[in-house]
């Protein structure tokens, strides 16, 4: 039987988690599949996933929220197949930045200009689409540092914005 991973957290701050990945067995390892999760406002969770080489392997995950709560999954690579998986909660410290305020106004029938306020030097992500099932499975999305943004969206749809 492979046993799953074990993750432990190293240290965390308010924008990075570090932790380490380790099998109790003797098995060979060829490596890690990591996903991190996070709620994103209330609508959408967000994933980011790391394929790590190696038997052992301590990993810093940078560029996350302060004071927001983070699972991180992962199972191993074996020689015998893959493993069970193996979960870990950690909260990141400091204060979580306050929300935008966004303000969406048409340019025309096929553009939004979307501006919001906070923090300088942080990214921001914007998520649109026409139904709230939308903005939380599949949303339509980009990024910027900038404080606006002017999205494309389709003629003769309503659309619902978050950032």
């Amino acid at each position: 039987v492979i046993p799953p991973p074990v993750i432990h957290i190293e240290s965390y701050s308010e924008d990075s988690i570090t932790f380490s990945l380790k099998m109790t067995t003797n098995i060979k390892v060829s490596g890690y599949v990591v996903n991190i999760y996070w709620t994103f406002d209330t609508h959408r969770q967000e994933k980011r996933t790391l394929v790590i080489e190696g038997e052992k392997s301590i990993q810093k995950v940078a560029n996350l929220t302060a004071h927001t709560p983070y699972e991180i999954s992962a199972w191993a690579r074996t020689e015998l197949g893959d493993s069970p998986l193996s979960f870990v909660h950690v909260v990141t410290s400091g204060t979580r930045p306050v929300s935008p305020s966004l303000k969406a106004k048409a340019i025309n029938q096929t553009a939004v200009e979307c501006s919001w306020t906070g923090p300088r030097n942080v990214v921001y992500g914007i998520f649109y689409a026409t139904s709230f099932l939308e903005l939380y499975r599949s949303p339509h999305n980009s990024t910027t540092s900038a404080h606006n943004a002017t999205v494309l969206v389709q003629r003769d749809e309503q659309y619902l914005f978050l950032v």
